[in-house]
């Protein structure tokens, strides 16, 4: 992993190299090993690099082309041995190039049109001298982040924000209009970001900056090519083949590795699978699994998993090389790392429940040495995806008796009400009043916004963050999908993953790996018909069938989703004094005010309840609206330099 940074002068100022040391100087933290720059009188390219591949060994970035063209890049490229049969480099020689060395080769053979050939994570600079133009690309799914902020006079750019602040002509203050999106759980779509005046790459897509222009290009534009395969069979044996590869990516080099395991389908493939190959080595598996505290009693009136630790247990004794250990936080404060990861992550976080057990994986991983965890986090839409748009494609395809024949199916095997089978098959042709008058009906979770957002209704108004929405395709009606294909390319672009695990490399000397968002597996699964997924009324049939070689029945068959930190309200309660007080200097922070029902937080604060936690009731406006409100306000807060 490496951080990279770049300034280009268009007036002809020769400082750029100083500048762009102070760039590294700030990234240093995501790259300690080594550090060094290129620079040629108005502009300046720099790494600084964590040495994680076994070719890291090789990397003498900033690298200068037969071509002239200089490139940085952080990456790790997947299809190194594809790509170096068409470039003609040999396998001896291979060995002694870094990533950044392969992708400079294919850039020079193919130009832009290389960053569609490149599997992998990656984001990158390369600076072209003969056509006097700078071009930043960002791999498919967005695993690496890349900023930048075009001035008066000049162009910079940077892995992290901090290192764009590095610049003292780049101001540092917030994007107000971005945090309010944020608390609408708005699609981060564009390139605006959390910071004023800096843009991101968007994943999936290139930039060409000359000095009186900047275009952007997306490079990945998967098709709705429908793969035929002959039976079922064959594609459980084609999603295997990809998730082996994708694992093979990710543990490459590496002898022991951290997993998370939970008790659902991504994560535990994702580890068994590490497993698998991992013994060939004679590796190991570290698998962490976060539970409860030990005694605790979920009073939800919801039947679900609340413990996940006996699941997990069983797919980590299938597997000798792989050790299992509990996760317990024991009450710790969601707040308690709001300002270490503010400056790791430079952005808000949606979910600091979870926040608390992935620091304390984190911890553990780190404690045990090791730099490298895997995770499934992409897997609802690729290796675990339902298939449950099944239904209304079938409805738009005139298909009624195959949709009798897997509704009956649905409701026969999965014990789905048939009101809700109607409700999934025709629910995205309804009206938004209907649906959430149905829902209302049906004693369900009503999606309401300001039940599980804590922004100021007149916040929504003014920025007309309902029509942004709508131009993001979010319905906040939270109708069902339509469409299989769409419903995970809106996933895929949902959010900006990249900035979280460079906080991670920087936190904990971890890089994480999502073997489920594998862009080979993505594509896989995209072209995989819907139906495939869903089969006589079973979703997940797909998975199912695919991974019954790896994972235990009682894993594949468990009726109970699991709900993670179910003791969520312990350590949020262990902390209201602290709460409260935060509450307080955001009531104070202008920025955060405007953005936030400050009078409504201080009245949750006044009603804090005594029991019924994980009744959505309870869960929407403490878990969701306020912790997600005490996120945003913070990073407001801080940004601004309030104390208040």
């Amino acid at each position: 992993m490496t951080a990279i940074a770049g300034l280009w002068r268009f007036d002809g100022r020769p400082d750029a190299a100083e500048g762009c040391e102070r760039m590294l100087g700030a990234l240093r933290i995501y790259g300690p090993d080594a550090s060094d720059s290129w620079s040629d009188g108005d502009i300046a390219l720099g790494r600084s690099l964590k040495r994680l591949l076994p070719e890291d060994a090789y990397d003498r970035q900033p690298l200068v082309g037969e071509s002239g063209a200089v490139l940085v890049a952080d990456a790790r490229v997947d299809n190194r041995d594809e790509l170096a049969r068409a470039l003609g480099i040999d396998a001896r020689r291979l060995q002694a190039l870094s990533d950044a060395d392969v992708m400079l080769h294919a850039y020079e053979r193919w130009g832009v049109d290389a960053f569609d050939r490149i599997y992998g994570v990656f984001g990158c600079a390369v600076w072209e001298p003969r056509r006097r133009r700078l071009v930043l690309a960002k791999d498919s799914v967005g695993m690496r982040p890349l900023y930048y902020h075009r001035g008066a006079g000049f162009f910079a750019f940077a892995t992290m924000p901090k290192g764009l602040h590095a610049l003292p002509e780049i101001p540092y203050a917030a994007d107000e209009e971005k945090v309010s999106e944020l608390l609408l759980l708005t699609p981060d779509w564009g390139t605006q970001t959390f910071f004023q005046a800096i843009e991101k790459v968007e994943a999936g897509t290139y930039v060409v900056i000359e000095p009186d222009k900047l275009e952007v290009t997306r490079h990945w534009r998967p098709g709705r090519a429908t793969l035929k395969l002959k039976s079922p069979d064959e594609y459980a044996e084609g999603l295997r083949a990809h998730l082996d590869q994708a694992v093979a990516a990710c543990v490459r080099g590496e002898r022991d590795v951290a997993a998370h395991l939970s008790s659902g389908y991504d994560s535990s493939s994702v580890a068994a699978t590490a497993a698998r190959l991992l013994a060939e080595r004679g590796g190991r598996v570290h698998a962490f699994t976060s539970v409860p505290r030990e005694g605790y009693v979920d009073t939800s009136r919801k039947p679900r998993l609340v413990d996940e630790g006996p699941l997990a247990a069983a797919t980590a004794a299938m597997y000798p090389n792989m050790e299992h250990v509990l996760i317990r936080t024991n009450g710790r404060s969601p707040l308690r790392n709001l300002d270490r990861n503010f400056f790791l992550y430079e952005r808000p976080g949606l979910n600091l429940c979870n926040m608390v057990w992935g620091d304390a994986i984190n911890d553990a991983a780190r404690d045990r040495g090791l730099s490298v965890l895997l995770t499934g986090g992409m897997g609802n839409i690729t290796l675990s995806y339902t298939g449950a748009e099944l239904l209304p494609e079938l409805i738009r395809a005139g298909r009624l008796i195959r949709w009798l024949r897997e509704a009956s199916g649905l409701h026969r095997t999965q014990a789905v009400r048939w009101v809700s089978v109607l409700a999934r098959s025709l629910g995205p042709w309804s009206p938004a009043w209907f649906w959430k008058l149905a829902r209302r009906i049906n004693d369900a979770s009503e999606h309401d916004l300001y039940a599980y957002s804590m922004i100021r209704p007149s916040r929504v108004q003014e920025l007309d963050l309902e029509a942004r929405a709508k131009a993001r395709h979010q319905d906040l009606a939270y109708r069902p999908w339509k469409d299989g294909y769409h419903v995970r390319m809106h996933a895929l672009r949902r959010g900006d993953r990249g900035c979280v695990q460079k906080g991670i490399l920087a936190g904990w000397g971890i890089d994480t790996r999502d073997p489920t968002a594998d862009r080979r597996l993505v594509e896989f699964c995209l072209a995989t018909p819907t139906d495939q997924f869903m089969r006589d009324g079973t979703p997940r049939a797909l998975s199912r069938r695919a991974l019954a070689d790896r994972l235990p029945a009682a894993v594949l068959d468990a009726p109970l989703k699991g709900y993670q930190a179910a003791d969520w309200h312990e350590g949020m309660t262990a902390a209201r004094d602290e709460i409260a007080a935060e509450v307080e200097r955001l009531a104070a922070c202008a920025p955060a005010s405007a953005a936030l029902a400050t009078e409504r937080m201080q009245q949750l604060m006044r009603d804090w309840p005594q029991s019924g936690w994980n009744n959505h009731e309870v869960a929407e406006p403490y878990r969701l609206a306020l912790l997600r409100g005490l996120s945003a306000g913070h990073f407001l807060r801080r940004t601004t330099g309030s104390n208040a």
